[in-house]
């Protein structure tokens, strides 16, 4: 008779392609990775800043740079991961804001989301304006 037993190894479950298995997943992994678009704005704008200390021939160079039509799509694929991430922002925000109370009746999710859209539009514009010289 034997009395060995054939040992297992423990189950290892895939993890590879995890997340397109499921929708949720699917639309999770596109807004965290949206972060990376604001993340490689933020880099850009610290070169940006960078160049500024090394005086005017280095800015102008950077400028230059910022007109080039790989910045200019790159730019591009930015924005539109900017408003990735800020359409799942402002979805999110109604579940993670303490409830809001407006004449003794909660305010709704869809409020606070549309008002978080109007604020962004607004200072987007102001910034606009202002960097093309329309105010002050």
């Amino acid at each position: 008779m034997n009395t060995q037993v054939k040992s297992r190894g423990p189950y290892k479950r895939s993890m590879t392609g995890w997340w397109k298995r499921d929708p949720f997943f699917m639309k999770y992994m596109v807004r965290e990775m949206s972060a990376l678009a604001v993340a490689g704005y933020a880099v850009v704008l610290m070169f940006g800043v960078l160049r500024l200390s090394q005086g005017e021939t280095a800015w102008n160079g950077w400028l230059a740079a910022m007109k080039s039509p790989l910045s200019i799509l790159l730019h591009l694929a930015f924005l539109l991961g900017m408003v990735v991430h800020a359409k799942s922002w402002f979805e999110i925000m109604p579940k993670t804001m303490p409830a809001m109370h407006s004449g003794g009746q909660r305010v709704p999710g869809s409020t606070i989301t549309r008002t978080g859209w109007a604020v962004t539009v607004v200072a987007s514009l102001v910034t606009w304006a202002l960097a093309a010289g329309w105010l002050l």
